[in-house]
């Protein structure tokens, strides 16, 4: 992803959303239901904004996290952590949220910081995701 931030900016604007968020992200990932309407809610906000270049390029993250928490929830795949799972499921909160950094509405700008949340929860569990994918790659 090409991001208008920097490294440091991305961890800073991901210890922010942590702030804003964690805790109903904790909440969440503790429920099955409530996992499910937020991955509705990312796939229906997906779908709406697929023209935007930046979500564009960002949608392959996007639609990773999504199969990683399903596979978690599903019991197919669990070998992340709680911790992990909190991260993700924060990560697809914040993108879905209309309270952010940046609001969605402004043109050129408004996913901008939604995707660079997203970019730093992947960075941050780079190893969790490269595990998924190769147990995705291999499973029959």
């Amino acid at each position: 992803m090409n991001m208008e931030y920097s490294n440091k900016e991305q961890v800073n604007l991901l210890g922010k959303a942590k702030r804003m968020y964690e805790k109903k992200a904790e909440r969440i990932a503790q429920s099955k239901e409530k996992v499910h309407v937020l991955l509705e809610r990312v796939t229906e906000k997906l779908h709406q904004v697929a023209d935007n270049p930046t979500v564009q390029e960002s949608r392959y993250y996007l639609e990773t996290l999504i199969r990683m928490v399903k596979a978690y929830y599903k019991n197919e795949y669990r070998a992340f952590s709680t911790k992990t799972l909190v991260l993700l499921v924060l990560g697809l909160l914040y993108f879905v949220m209309p309270l952010d950094f940046i609001p969605d509405f402004i043109a050129g700008l408004g996913f901008v910081d939604d995707l660079s949340v997203l970019l730093a929860v992947t960075k941050s569990m780079q190893h969790d995701i490269e595990d998924f994918l190769e147990w995705e790659r291999t499973k029959a």
